[in-house]
């Protein structure tokens, strides 16, 4: 199931390029697209993976930089 989320705070091109790749990296992502313009998520996860993955994806996002906020 492809989901889209709000990244309040991402104000760095270089840290978008960071969470995308860290999270194509993932063997659990299908697919992830970071708008820095739009400051939004695109994640393509498994549907029964999301519960398992979203915290472990909000932790990623928060170690590039912490003042992202993640609206799951």
């Amino acid at each position: 199931m492809k989901r889209v989320y709000n990244l309040d705070g991402l104000d760095c091109a270089n840290c978008a390029a960071k969470i995308e790749n860290a999270l194509n990296a993932r063997d659990d992502v299908i697919s992830a697209s970071v708008s820095f313009m739009t400051q939004k998520l695109t994640l393509e996860i498994a549907d029964d993976a999301f519960d398992k993955v979203l915290p472990e994806i909000r932790a990623l996002i928060r170690k590039v930089d912490s003042d992202i906020e993640v609206n799951f």
